[in-house]
């Protein structure tokens, strides 16, 4: 155990801490003994006991409002956290719909070129057909129009 050597309100107060909290001690009572003088001073000398216990009051009352505070941080982190979560997931799920969308439009695109080519061939083949019955037709013709 550590002892710190204080001086409080004029008076001088050996104080036992843990070892390695000499330096966060004094600081507490740095505060402390600040907030002890301005109500001495703000509201005059009305005793000591009675002081101490508005400054005691006072600390709590800071206390409790940070704490609060600290609580609706919380509360707000975790509201902010849920909210992000919602998002993300929102996103995969937009994500998720646009690859699908995108699938299927390759799909698409594929079976429109699978019918383009089933088409190309039948119009090669309606071509190569009536090309084909166009030379006979003129084969035909001039054989008749040489037997003539």
């Amino acid at each position: 155990m550590a002892n710190v050597s204080i001086k409080f309100n004029g008076k001088q107060f050996l104080l036992s801490c843990d070892d390695g909290q000499e330096e966060h001690l004094e600081e507490l009572l740095i505060h402390i003994n600040q907030k002890f003088n301005d109500l001495k001073n703000t509201l005059g000398n009305l005793g000591e006991n009675k002081l101490l216990l508005i400054t005691a009051v006072k600390v709590m009352d800071e206390y409790f409002e940070t704490k609060k505070k600290v609580e609706q941080k919380k509360f707000e982190l975790k509201e902010l956290s849920n909210k992000f979560r919602e998002l993300k997931s929102l996103i995969y799920d937009y994500r998720d719909k646009k690859e699908n969308e995108i699938q299927e439009l390759n799909q698409k695109q594929q079976d429109l070129l699978n019918e383009i080519e089933i088409n190309q061939k039948q119009y090669e083949k309606l071509i190569d057909e009536a090309t084909n019955e166009i030379s006979s037709f003129i084969e035909k013709t001039n054989s008749e129009n040489i037997s003539q």
